[in-house]
């Protein structure tokens, strides 16, 4: 098995590089220096194509969710630039959200509405105004929601009954790529279960998919790309097949172990 070096961001089984490829994610030598000098993301270049999930592992402060808040222009880079379907996301922010659906890891929606009132009202609020009762019925049986929970306001779901929500706003939005910010955390088995096979239908129907995680577990599951994050850098990243008989958490606390001795 091929790796990377700790010292280098770069992709170990890489075909072409961002600036090369028209992926439907792509982060580009992704840099961000905060105002007080903080380095939180340290040259990260990565892509997810169609029909495709990427997980990144690590652990608080790895540059899980700096990455994907460039990605959704919450904050803007200071080196680099990640695109989306070829659009850079700080410069056409607008364009490039059209091409993507978000799901946080605390899922905010309106706890006085009832599920099937949030699905209508951010449909609509994304410009979706062609469907109906039933289409929403559907697709929150399709998430795993049961039917009694349909006209039951949110303020009394779990949240793993959120995190459903969630989802099937995203995809009503139909939007070629998914960003997921940790979205297995405070699951219950089940739950957790439920959500990577909805995934993996996602991914069947040609989405690209960008999830962080600190699930190594469920990453070996359903991920095809596997990064591994510390202190803003990628330390490694490999295709599932090249590791598949590798043992997942021992590699994770290998490349961690290993990036510490050469930073300390």
């Amino acid at each position: 098995m091929e790796t990377t070096s700790t010292n280098e961001a770069v992709t170990n089984h890489a075909v072409n590089s961002p600036s090369q490829s028209r992926a439907m994610l792509a982060a580009d030598n992704l840099t961000k220096r905060y105002e007080d000098g903080v380095l939180a993301l340290d040259h990260v270049t990565f892509e997810v194509n169609q029909g495709h999930i990427y997980a990144m592992l690590g652990g608080n402060g790895a540059g899980k969710t700096t990455t994907i808040n460039l990605f959704l222009n919450f904050i803007e880079p200071t080196e680099g630039e990640a695109r989306i379907n070829g659009i850079v996301t700080h410069k056409e922010p607008l364009r490039a959200k059209e091409k993507i659906a978000f799901v946080s890891e605390n899922v905010m929606l309106y706890p006085n509405f009832t599920a099937l009132q949030n699905l209508d009202f951010f449909a609509r609020l994304g410009g979706q105004t062609g469907y109906s009762k039933d289409d929403y019925r559907e697709v929150l049986l399709r998430v795993g929601l049961q039917e009694e929970a349909h006209n039951k306001r949110l303020k009394g779901f779990s949240k793993g009954m959120r995190q459903k929500c969630g989802i099937a706003i995203a995809i009503l939005k139909d939007a070629p790529a998914i960003l997921l910010d940790e979205p297995t955390s405070g699951l219950d088995p089940k739950a957790g279960f439920e959500f990577i096979r909805l995934l993996e239908s996602l991914r069947d129907e040609g989405k690209a998919i960008l999830m962080s995680t600190h699930d190594i577990f469920r990453a070996r599951d359903i991920a095809d790309t596997i990064g591994i994050m510390n202190q803003g850098r990628i330390v490694m990243q490999s295709q599932k097949s090249d590791i598949a008989g590798e043992d997942l958490e021992k590699l994770y606390m290998k490349y961690m172990a290993g990036y510490m001795e050469q930073v300390n």
